[in-house]
C-alpha cells in the first residue's frame, strides 16, 4: 500500500515538473496533478498493456523508444478525461513522457529507500560472479 501511494505521489510530482517545463501542459490546482495521476495510473494498468502489447515488435525495434510514444497517448487520454488538466498536442505530451520518465527513474530508484526496504547488494555481486563465469 505504501509502495502504491508513493508511485502516485511520484507520478503527480512527474506531472508537475512537466507542467513547469513545457509550455504545453497546464492545470489548474494542485487537485487537478492528483486527480490526473490517478487517472494516469487506472489507464496504466488497464490499457497500456493491451498497447504494449500490440505494438511489442515496433518497442522491440525502436530500442523501447516507442514506449514513450505510448505513454504520451496515455498523457493525452488522461488530459482528456481530466476538466482541470491540458495538454496541447502531441508534441507536449511526448516531453511530459520524457520528463515524467526521468522522474518515474528517480523515483524507482528512491522506492526501496523511502519504504524501508534492504537493498542486499552483496547477493547482487555473488550472483553476477557465479553467472559470469
Amino acid at each position: 500500500m505504501t509502495a502504491l501511494l508513493i508511485t502516485w505521489i511520484v507520478t503527480a510530482i512527474g506531472l508537475g515538473f512537466a507542467a513547469l517545463i513545457v509550455p504545453g501542459i497546464k492545470a489548474k490546482n494542485v487537485s487537478a496533478f492528483l486527480i490526473t495521476a490517478a487517472v494516469l495510473g487506472l489507464i496504466n494498468v488497464f490499457i497500456r498493456p493491451i498497447l504494449w502489447a500490440l505494438t511489442a515488435p515496433l518497442t522491440v525495434v525502436t530500442f523501447g523508444l516507442f514506449a514513450l510514444v505510448i505513454n504520451a497517448l496515455m498523457i493525452m487520454l488522461a488530459a482528456a478525461l481530466v476538466p482541470n488538466f491540458e495538454v496541447k498536442g502531441f508534441g507536449s505530451a511526448f516531453l511530459g513522457a520524457v520528463i515524467m520518465a526521468i522522474i518515474g527513474v528517480i523515483g524507482f530508484i528512491a522506492l526501496p529507500l523511502l519504504t524501508g526496504a534492504e537493498i542486499n547488494w552483496y547477493s547482487f555481486e555473488y550472483q553476477s560472479q557465479t553467472y559470469g563465469q
